[in-house]
């Protein structure tokens, strides 16, 4: 058995064949012993062919034409809610470079990972980050010029995104996308709508104005502008201001030609987008910026000298700050959430009507994202910042449609697609915390169907870990929506959570697969992370991935570069092996506890089976440093032997034989995880 990543990437070159053998014969639902850093590098002949043996020729073919579409595995649920039970991996494309990429990827995804979570797919505006969206275009930086040459009817980025959700759903995995509540501060969606979005006008340390309808002054100086340099294509358009920025006199479509280009041309869509910048940038005039927490309301510029910013334009950008911060109070300067409501008393007081919601712009991002759910057939949303909830009341009794954007876009989709689904990302926070109110009310209030949690910010085996496991698998039966088993994340995969990964990588995997009750969520790269006991170059981190900076402390100077945790590969890829043959079985059965989660630590080790007729029983110690000694399964009078089918190297192979109405094991090891058959 090869030890080194060296060596074991040329003993697969060897075995592979055999590998892939057992996918394209169905033996397998995924290449074993194929490592994502060796799958994404795969020829796109390759690929092709091992598609063509494991799905057919004439699914294969149907797939790679953009024109058609292949039905989804879920699309047979009446709602949402089967995103309860999904394992779920999250994909930030950029690490792996274009969404033909995805396809690679997944053929080393088990069956028992069902769902892929695509990050933000869109043109991004400053510091290129995924979450600040410069446009509706999808990101061209995700085109496969390889799959391009051969197969040249996939020659723009929209047509690939297609087939590739195609053969996402041909593969039997549902495929979700971000649903994002703001753009960049300067998006061609807020330039061609500044209706949509707040406003304000800074001169160096100063807002000196953020009335209610400052857009009104940002559209005239667009229109200026377009009188003194002429429009981007030759066209006519309307010359008054209410005319132009009217969606149904002058479509958005148009308005974006007149204001900034051919879709096709983004160099030039960019040039004359920050030619326009420039000019309202010299009144002083900007979107306000999107904030975190509350108070969320009330601003001020921050005049520390580290919070400036000079651009390569020479434009010197102030960060901001929350007037009353309180402990979660953030202010992301880039970014600038739309303008879902009015304003009171002209907005002189920060204050929002809450009673007074625009339903223009909550249709025209719905409308944008049903676009997208329908045009590339995803299943479901991860809602970027669902945690915000603004209202200093907390959540009303009984909200209505226009409570959250989040849950008003899924109500909309879910007219034409009814089985789309919300998976929300939010913390759990404890109250008026990241939101007024309780987080959980608010996660019913918007029609959750699962939320993130934080599970991914703590290490296994603490008493922080354990005491929130198993408070979120309480939430599970008390809630309407159900908290992940998150594993890792894009935001967390970063130099500063190193601690979080060091041990106990195998326990998170292991739990995220056998705990059916509870869906899970994987970020891509978890699978072959290397420990850091200090911090290893940003070209390690995924999350530093999420944004493009070439200086400074989260500058990235090449393509993301793996991890060589064979080890760790190795133990996955075994469980992996494991849930494939035993949830199938098991997956609608919900689990009875034998020893639950102690909310206390006191007791570390858990273990469960199913509710109804058991069939296995599943053992873990949660403590990764000492062995836990005679542990009693309770709740199976009925057998009298349980076979030991898994274990890790650590642990010896052992049935258990009933004693006195009960089963005990004598010891288990630090971080061991166990599987018996009754």
């Amino acid at each position: 058995m090869t030890n080194t990543y060296d060596d074991y990437c040329l003993s697969w070159g060897g075995s592979q064949q055999q590998a892939i053998m057992s996918y394209t014969e169905g033996r397998t639902h995924f290449i074993p012993d194929l490592l994502p850093a060796v799958a994404v590098q795969m020829p796109t002949m390759q690929v092709l062919y091992i598609l063509e043996k494991r799905l057919g020729q004439a699914t294969l073919y149907q797939a790679l034409n953009p024109n058609n579409t292949i039905d989804s595995p879920v699309q047979h649920h009446a709602d949402g809610t089967w995103l309860k039970q999904v394992n779920m991996v999250g994909i930030n494309v950029r690490t792996i470079q274009s969404f033909w990429n995805v396809v690679k990827y997944t053929l080393t995804l088990p069956a028992s990972q069902s769902s892929i979570h695509l990050l933000p797919i869109w043109e991004c505006g400053v510091v290129a980050s995924l979450y600040g969206m410069a446009s509706w275009n999808v990101n061209p930086e995700f085109f496969d010029a390889e799959l391009a040459g051969h197969l040249s009817h996939l020659d723009t980025v929209e047509k690939q995104l297609k087939v590739v959700v195609n053969l996402i759903h041909a593969m039997g995995k549902s495929i979700g996308m971000d649903v994002i509540p703001h753009t960049d501060r300067y998006a061609e969606v807020a330039l061609a709508n500044p209706s949509y979005y707040e406003w304000l006008q800074r001169r160096e340390f100063s807002i000196i104005n953020h009335d209610a309808h400052l857009h009104e002054a940002v559209q005239q100086r667009i229109m200026a502008f377009l009188q003194e340099v002429g429009p981007a294509v030759a066209m006519a358009y309307p010359s008054d201001v209410p005319t132009f920025f009217s969606n149904t006199a002058f479509p958005e479509e148009k308005r974006l030609k007149v204001l900034f280009g051919e879709k096709h041309d983004l160099w030039a869509r960019n040039k004359r987008r920050n030619e326009l910048i420039n000019y309202l940038f010299a009144e002083g005039y900007e979107t306000v910026p999107a904030t975190m927490a509350p108070p969320y309301r009330g601003l001020a510029v921050d005049t520390r000298e580290e919070a400036k910013t000079v651009d390569e334009d020479g434009r010197v950008w102030r960060d901001f700050v929350i007037t009353k911060p309180q402990k979660m109070s953030r202010v992301f300067g880039p970014l600038s959430r739309y303008k879902l409501y009015e304003a009171k008393n002209n907005n002189q007081d920060w204050e929002i009507d809450f009673d007074k919601p625009r339903p223009e712009v909550w249709k025209y991002v719905a409308d944008k994202f049903l676009f997208f759910a329908q045009s590339y057939s995803f299943d479901f949303m991860r809602g970027d910042m669902s945690h915000v909830q603004m209202q200093p009341n907390g959540t009303p009794v009984n909200p209505d449609k226009y409570y959250d954007i989040h849950k008003y876009i899924k109500r909309y989709v879910r007219q034409y697609k009814p089985w789309f689904g919300y998976f929300a990302e939010s913390f759990l926070a404890p109250p008026n915390e990241m939101a007024f109110g309780e987080e959980e009310a608010h996660l019913e209030g918007s029609d959750t169907d699962t939320t993130l949690g934080d599970l991914q910010s703590m290490v296994v085996g603490t008493n922080e870990f354990i005491g929130h496991f198993a408070r979120y698998h309480q939430l599970i039966y008390t809630r309407s929506f159900s908290p992940n088993f998150t594993i890792m994340t894009a935001d967390k995969d970063d130099p500063r959570f190193d601690a979080f990964y060091l041990k106990g990588n195998e326990v998170r995997f292991f739990m995220a697969m056998f705990l059916t009750d509870m869906p899970s969520y994987m970020g891509l790269g978890f699978e072959q992370r290397d420990p850091h006991p200090t911090p290893a170059p940003n070209e390690h981190y995924t999350k530093l991935y999420v944004f493009q900076l070439s200086e400074g402390e989260k500058a990235t100077k090449t393509p993301y570069i793996w991890g060589r945790n064979i080890t760790l590969f190795r133990n996955l890829t075994a469980i992996k092996q494991q849930a494939d043959a035993i949830l199938p079985h098991i997956l609608d059965n919900p689990i009875q506890w034998i020893i639950a989660p102690d909310a206390t630590a006191e007791q570390k080790v858990i273990a469960w089976t199913q509710a109804n007729n058991p069939q296995y029983v599943f053992v873990v110690n949660l403590d990764l440093e000492n062995t836990a000694k005679t542990i009693s399964l309770a709740k199976l009078e009925k057998y009298e032997v349980l076979h030991n089918i898994f274990k890790d190297e650590a642990s010896e192979s052992l049935d258990l034989f009933r004693q006195n109405d009960i089963f005990v094991l004598e010891e288990i090891a630090p971080a061991a995880c166990l599987i018996f058959q009754v």
